[in-house]
């Protein structure tokens, strides 16, 4: 399969191509299915960061179409990892649910970049929802003692039932519903950051495209948040 202008933009990037091949499918919720992959030599060749994604090439007909999907679990000595779908309609969804062990996908990594901050801070501060969840677990996994506030936007009752976890330090989850395209989560982490947000902690954001930029905006502007105490990415876009 082709990939199009986009493939050919990514490839100017350097991004590099790798082919995927499902091991075992799982069906964590209702709302929520895990595949298990084998990296076809990728963490070998790029090695591996918490919040770590890939771009997969979904069947279009005549039109590539990609979706950004975060590593869970990722082992470069075995090379395998596995990728969490949130069910929704449409082609990437439509995929996960029918996989089987031995189907393959191809996929491009470019863009994914993140290194865990050195001195730690004193608390982490996370803004993100379903999509970026495995992201979230890995940033709590990656510094485990560190205490954290997350604020977790949900838009589906079953949506808590995988909140954000990992590391041993505590950590407060905060639900806020999806509301008003975003507006809702927006105005209580405003709300929020003041108080929170010190020259010791580290904020990371990554919810839809126009909540992050928002967000981001705030935290810069208003609180004055240095870049290296901050790292923001919209991870998808609202219709």
């Amino acid at each position: 399969m082709g990939h199009g202008w986009q493939g050919a933009v990514l490839k100017l990037m350097r991004g590099k191509d790798f082919t995927f091949t499902v091991r075992s499918n799982e069906r964590l919720s209702e709302r929520l299915h895990r595949l298990s992959f084998t990296d076809g030599g990728m963490l070998a060749a790029t090695g591996v960061h918490p919040t770590m994604w890939v771009r997969l090439w979904f069947d279009n007909g005549d039109r590539p179409h990609q979706r950004a999907y975060t590593l869970v679990a990722p082992d470069p000595e075995a090379g395998t990892f596995s990728m969490d779908f949130a069910l929704h309609p449409g082609r990437a969804s439509d995929w996960a649910r029918a996989a089987c062990p031995g189907d393959t996908i191809d996929a491009t990594v470019q863009g994914s970049e993140f290194s865990v901050p050195d001195p730690l801070p004193s608390r982490l501060l996370a803004v993100g929802d379903p999509a970026s969840r495995p992201a979230i677990d890995s940033l709590l996994d990656a510094m485990p003692l560190t205490p954290a506030t997350i604020w977790y936007e949900t838009s589906h009752a079953r949506d808590g039932d995988h909140i954000p976890g990992g590391g041993t330090a505590s950590r407060d989850v905060i639900h806020v519903p999806r509301e008003d395209h975003g507006s809702q989560l927006i105005e209580t982490v405003r709300t929020a950051l003041p108080e929170l947000m010190d020259d010791s902690s580290y904020l990371w954001v990554a919810c839809d495209t126009a909540t992050t930029r928002a967000l981001a905006s705030f935290a810069r502007k208003q609180l004055g948040v240095p870049k290296e105490r901050l790292y923001t990415l919209g991870y998808w876009r609202a219709s």
